[in-house]
């Protein structure tokens, strides 16, 4: 089971400035439609980049709704990350809910 945060519990610590590491593993282009900020390492890239994510400080991976986010997250567990959530929803729950100005898509 990989473990998630929800946009509110991710806004409560970006403005409490506790915020985790973020990375965003959808592609480029869907990070010029709308982003939440953070590190973007595509989902398919994610093996030969794993380095670039660290393993001693909390990390959230989000992507459009949570489905990639959610395969980064078991990929990382299993590589041996203990320190990572999925954000529940991603970036349409975080319009939804956080940011109604954000454009979906």
């Amino acid at each position: 089971m990989v473990p998630e945060i929800t946009v509110s519990e991710l806004k409560n610590l970006i403005d409490a400035d506790s915020a985790p590491i973020l990375i965003d593993v959808r592609e480029p282009h869907e990070v010029e439609i709308a982003s939440i900020g953070g590190n973007l390492i595509p989902l398919k890239t994610l093996p030969q980049r794993i380095a670039e994510i660290p393993t001693d400080v909390p990390v959230v991976i989000y992507c459009r709704s949570g489905g990639r986010s959610g395969q980064a997250c078991e990929f990382l567990m299993q590589a041996g990350h203990k320190n990572v959530k999925n954000l529940k929803g991603g970036v349409l729950e975080w319009a939804d809910k956080i940011d109604a100005t954000m454009t979906k898509y």
